[in-house]
């Protein structure tokens, strides 16, 4: 059931639309989509494709979200686009549907996309992520929970991995992964710093801040290759906290290396 729709807004009449969902003027929703209660959709956005969006999110003037991949492997079928609840999605934005048959792009809960960002196809992107206007991930980026992602055209190579809590400057260039708490900036990307003013912003405590602290000088400042950092600070009295577990658990993760120290 929808509260409110335009007269001028071109809704299938087989999309599944919740209670309280608005539909502004001009704005074309396909047959295959189906929107949770209470999401707004303002005038003139195209939400198209096996595309999925959740409760209380609102979509603003001419956002695209779920037409085809990009991606020249395209071979047919509807692949999708899954996003989940409270989302803000501003002017320009554009989400594409994933490559094939059973994939789908994926966005969390609670995120913001600011003007002109682009999310590509089977990007998997986590919850709380703000991302100011023109920030770009490529095709199979995968970001985790409360990145934040400076805006100016930053960009994200395809498949690189952001880990939870970093923070990436405006107008950088990412080629490799940004492990968790760091922050990556520059042409191309290296981590500078530890991502302190977001770690106090999420209520991180300063015993969690001084072991981050600790991991970024072991990791990026002491001179040692990958190996050695991760053996140092398995040795440290910081190897049991949280902080270093899920720090070493992405390291030794990553598939396209990490982004280097300054």
């Amino acid at each position: 059931m929808v509260i409110e729709a335009h007269p001028t807004a071109i809704i299938d009449p087989k999309a599944e639309l919740g209670l309280g969902v608005q539909i502004g003027a001009y704005s074309v929703i396909g047959p295959e989509v189906k929107i949770g209660d209470n999401t707004k959709v303002w005038h003139q956005a195209s939400i198209w494709g096996n595309t999925e969006i959740g409760e209380s999110c609102e979509i603003y003037p001419f956002a695209s979200i779920g037409m085809k991949t990009q991606d020249l492997k395209f071979q047919g079928g509807s692949p999708g686009t899954r996003i989940g609840d409270r989302n803000v999605i501003r002017e320009y934005v554009s989400i594409n549907a994933a490559t094939n048959e059973g994939e789908y792009t994926e966005i969390g809960d609670d995120n913001l996309f600011l003007a002109y960002c682009h999310v590509g196809h089977c990007c998997r992107i986590g919850n709380h992520l703000i991302a100011s206007n023109g920030a770009t991930f490529a095709g199979h980026v995968v970001v985790e929970d409360f990145v934040g992602v400076g805006g100016g055209g930053t960009a994200i190579h395809q498949f690189c991995h952001i880990g939870r809590h970093s923070f990436i400057g405006g107008c950088a260039k990412v080629e490799q992964d940004i492990p968790p708490f760091m922050l990556g900036d520059g042409h191309p990307a290296k981590i500078r710093m530890f991502n302190k003013v977001g770690l106090e912003r999420n209520g991180f405590d300063s015993r969690q801040i001084s072991a981050v602290k600790r991991i970024f000088r072991t990791f990026f400042r002491e001179g040692l290759n990958r190996h050695q950092a991760i053996a140092a600070i398995k040795e440290s009295d910081i190897a049991d906290t949280e902080e270093a577990k899920i720090f070493i658990e992405f390291v030794e993760a990553s598939e396209r290396g990490l982004a280097g120290g300054s």
